[in-house]
């Protein structure tokens, strides 16, 4: 699982990332709630773990940002914050889970299990067209109620789309997600693309001429 983890504390956040990076997950650790913000607009993660008061954009405005944008990523807050309010407000906007600080790595891990093993996580079925529909939580693309298969790096580049839709992802996009950093030329990402193309049923990949690709929203 790819998580961003945002938290101003240096020795907390080293000890949380080293952790979890022993534990199996890629991690992608930030001080400030812009740089976060920022890293969210360019790559794709499974899951975040925000500290609420950090410099710069707080976790919870940076959480609602993202549901302006109807980005959806399962998250977990952790904050040494005790106000009702804040943690209400946390749960409003769609977090999974809350952790009061000090607590136990292994505590964090278990809640991170929980959303692994889809227990907190609700079944979203995205129209994509008349007759393209997406399964987040499984990962499934049908047409007329019928499951497309998929190879699993067309897979992973439908996903990245529809995480991303009505915005243009970018060649370097594809290369962090897909191709997880190693680089290929972008000629390579267009072919495979391509081949995505051909054998969908519906043209619902629209090419951005030298930026990218997108999938928009459906019109009706």
């Amino acid at each position: 699982m790819k998580i961003l983890l945002l938290e101003d504390d240096m020795l907390l956040s080293d000890a949380i990332e080293k952790y979890l990076i022993t534990t199996g997950h890629s991690v992608e650790s930030f001080k400030s709630g812009d740089d976060a913000y920022d890293a969210l607009q360019e790559a794709n993660y499974d899951l975040l773990v925000l500290d609420i008061n950090v410099p710069g954009i707080d976790g919870l405005t940076l959480l609602e940002r993202l549901h302006e944008k109807k980005i959806q990523i399962p998250t977990i807050f952790i904050s040494a914050l005790v106000d009702i309010e804040d943690i209400s407000r946390a749960y409003d906007l769609g977090c999974y889970d809350y952790l009061k600080k000090p607590f136990h790595l292994k505590e964090l891990n278990i809640k991170i299990n929980k959303i692994l093993q889809g227990r907190h996580i609700p079944t979203e079925h995205l129209r994509l067209s008349k007759n393209y529909s997406y399964d987040m939580q499984g990962s499934i693309l049908r047409f007329r109620n019928e499951v497309q298969v998929l190879s699993s790096r067309r897979q992973q580049i439908i996903r990245l789309m529809i995480s991303n839709r009505s915005r243009v992802v970018s060649y370097d996009m594809f290369r962090n997600y897909v191709w997880s950093d190693t680089y290929v030329d972008d000629a390579t990402i267009r072919a495979e693309v391509n081949r995505l193309k051909k054998i969908l049923k519906e043209d619902i990949i629209i090419n951005v001429r030298a930026i990218g690709y997108m999938i928009d929203r459906p019109k009706d």
